[in-house]
């Protein structure tokens, strides 16, 4: 059944021009503007926003929406730049910490999204176990969520989590467990590092990691070059 879902998704991204054409509705409160943005940061500087890169050493990079090896096949954003809130990309950091002393490091595949692009995904996947509703928004627009893995520091190979990123299926979840031990221990590490430093799951997406505390985090739906 997933495998029929994933292909209807596949051909519906022919007419990516008329989705993304289409207004994105929201009762989220969204931050719109470079101006709003920082109005909010000075009224509350928890809110700003952190580029991962520059303060993760080791942080490995590989933003799947910004290139075409994600499952729409199409480039979804333009010059990203891995973003979260402070909160969670300090938490981040120890988490990336924890893992290094192991030899091990984190493989960031998504952050912070433009509320503009969790649309276009929803467009294609409108299925809440997979995708975020923009009606009220994603942790990705907020700033507090993370899609990740693990790799090996010596070999750069990821450790083995049974499926893909973004891999609509229910292997994916993580109450599945016909798995290989190792898969499951894979996944118990990072599930366990991730809890400690603050992160929770969601139950369908063994990579995709949000901030426990997301009170009061607008949307923003600015592009990358914007925020920077």
């Amino acid at each position: 059944m997933h495998l029929s879902f994933r292909l209807v998704c596949l051909y519906l991204f022919v007419s990516v021009h008329f989705c993304t054409a289409q207004p994105c509705k929201t009762d989220a409160k969204v931050v719109s503007s470079k101006e709003a943005l920082l109005a909010s940061v000075k009224s509350d500087p928890a809110k700003r926003l952190v580029d991962l890169k520059k303060m993760i050493p080791g942080l490995v990079m590989d933003l799947r929406y910004a290139t075409t090896n994600n499952f729409t096949k199409t480039v979804l954003y333009h010059h990203p730049v891995a973003y979260l809130r402070q909160a969670p990309a300090s938490a981040l950091k120890q988490v990336q910490d924890d893992l290094n002393k192991k030899g091990l490091s984190l493989k960031l595949y998504d952050a912070f999204r433009p509320l503009s692009v969790t649309c276009k995904i929803w467009r294609l996947v409108p299925d809440r176990r997979y995708a975020a509703n923009p009606r009220k928004g994603s942790n990705h627009n907020r700033g507090l969520a993370v899609d990740l893995t693990i790799i090996d520091v010596k070999t750069g190979r990821e450790l083995d989590m049974g499926t893909p990123f973004d891999s609509f299926t229910d292997t994916a979840h993580h109450s599945f467990t016909q798995l290989p031990a190792q898969v499951l221990a894979n996944r118990r590490l990072l599930k366990s590092v991730m809890r400690k430093y603050g992160f929770d799951i969601v139950p369908d997406e063994w990579w995709h990691y949000q901030w426990r505390n997301n009170d009061d985090y607008e949307v923003i739906d600015l592009d990358f070059d914007d925020l920077k």
